[in-house]
């Protein structure tokens, strides 16, 4: 029950859902002629969040702070190169992140964005880890879960089966983080997750006595050379970004709000 109420009590702060409540507010109130004047600042607050959320500058100044907090492991070509903290890791765990319930497309194609590139960030470590077991995590359907779709595309792209260890019962974050701590205990692992979603996961981790090796993946921001304009441009990626990014700000609250 409480995982379905915080659930819900996160959607209105997120951006478009503020947006749409704001806006519905704004017609309630217009159609009440002596609330006019609230009706106006509802529509204001309304159209000014989406063009906030939805702007270029304001989404990558929301996700920066996020996605810089951890960096990102480098390539490597040779055993010698791969970083010293990585080579005691046990497992490379991959986090969570949705696929679509589409029996005609092979499992690498109904993984979302966020899956595909934390499953391919995930193989490309494990090429270098050959000792170390592939976690995977996550529900989300009871048929095939989560976990399962996950695997089976990290073994299509070359992961010998064997390695595949699946948690198919964690709901969230803090359930995910939960099991391993159960499964590892404070053995070093490789944590493979969404960049703009790591500080929050190994905030978790600590909470959990779980000792974890920050692997970002699924850059929203990626860093380039400065990008002139980009407050004078307006998209729906970057209300997606934004929206991602006050997931995460929320989460990041509600951890603190209860002395974690």
């Amino acid at each position: 029950m409480l995982f379905e109420l915080k659930k819900l009590a996160t959607i209105p702060f997120l951006p478009l859902y503020f947006a749409l409540l704001t806006g519905l507010v704004c017609l309630v109130l217009l159609w009440l002629k002596p609330e006019k004047r609230w009706g106006r600042f509802f529509a204001a607050l309304s159209i000014g969040s989406l063009l906030l959320f939805s702007n270029h500058g304001a989404a990558a100044w929301l996700v920066r702070p996020l996605e810089n907090r951890f960096a990102a492991i480098p390539d490597f070509h040779r055993e010698e190169d791969v970083p010293a903290m990585l080579r005691p890791c046990v497992a490379i765990v991959i986090l969570g992140g949705g696929h679509a319930d589409a029996p005609a497309l092979s499992r690498v194609n109904q993984l979302s964005t966020s899956s595909l590139s934390r499953v391919a960030e995930a193989v490309r470590i494990s090429r270098w880890l050959p000792h170390a077991k592939l976690i995977v995590s996550g529900n989300h359907r009871p048929d095939p879960s989560h976990a399962q779709v996950v695997g089976e595309a990290a073994v299509s792209l070359g992961v010998d089966p064997a390695r595949i260890i699946r948690m198919d019962d964690p709901r969230d974050t803090e359930d995910e983080i939960a099991e391993l701590s159960r499964r590892v205990g404070n053995a070093p692992i490789a944590l493979v997750t969404s960049a703009w979603h790591m500080p929050r996961t190994i905030a978790l981790c600590r909470d959990f006595h779980v000792n974890a090796i920050a692997c970002p993946a699924d850059y929203l921001d990626k860093p380039e050379p400065k990008v002139h304009g980009e407050w004078f441009a307006w998209d729906i990626e970057s209300l997606e970004r934004s929206t991602k990014a006050a997931h995460e700000y929320l989460g990041l609250l509600w951890l603190r709000l209860r002395g974690r």
